[in-house]
């Protein structure tokens, strides 16, 4: 599994998993995967915590080691997929269906709903994305620009 995550994924993996290993014997509490799975910035419901538990047949009062916790981990990142949920958001919200949405009416978006932006933060973003406050954005362009890796230099 170590494959699909690079070495400084896996260290920051570890280090959650340690902080829940109460024992001390490379395993947490079966109870306890919603939460590091949280912390590690995926966002599995109660039934997809089940289902990964069923796959390694592990209960819900079991425990699972690290090995188990990585297959989990990569298995939900494989279904969570921010570009399509942000798209599908967008297009929500783009009535005439021509693929473009008033820059006013993403500012208010971004910081009215959800885990809201501050003004500062819309513009920051705004200007990466050259989108002009007082324009259109085309959602699809600007999607791909928001959910592309940072740059590690």
């Amino acid at each position: 599994m170590a494959k699909f995550f690079t070495p400084v994924q896996i260290n920051e993996f570890k280090e959650c998993f340690s902080l829940y290993d109460k024992k001390q014997k490379g395993k947490i509490d079966a109870k306890e995967l919603i939460t590091v799975m949280r912390c590690l910035g995926t966002s599995p419901t109660f039934s997809e915590i089940e289902r990964h538990l069923q796959v390694h047949k592990i209960a819900k009062s079991g425990e699972l080691d690290f090995s188990s916790f990585l297959t989990m981990m990569h298995r939900q990142m494989q279904q969570e997929d921010p570009k399509s949920e942000i798209l599908e958001a967008l297009r929500m919200t783009d009535k005439q269906k021509k693929g473009y949405i008033q820059a006013s009416e993403l500012r208010a978006k971004l910081t009215i709903l959800g885990e809201k932006l501050t003004d500062k933060e819309v513009d920051d973003l705004f200007k990466e994305a050259n989108v002009k406050s007082n324009g259109t954005v085309n959602y699809e362009e600007f999607t791909k620009m928001v959910t592309l890796p940072p740059v590690d230099y």
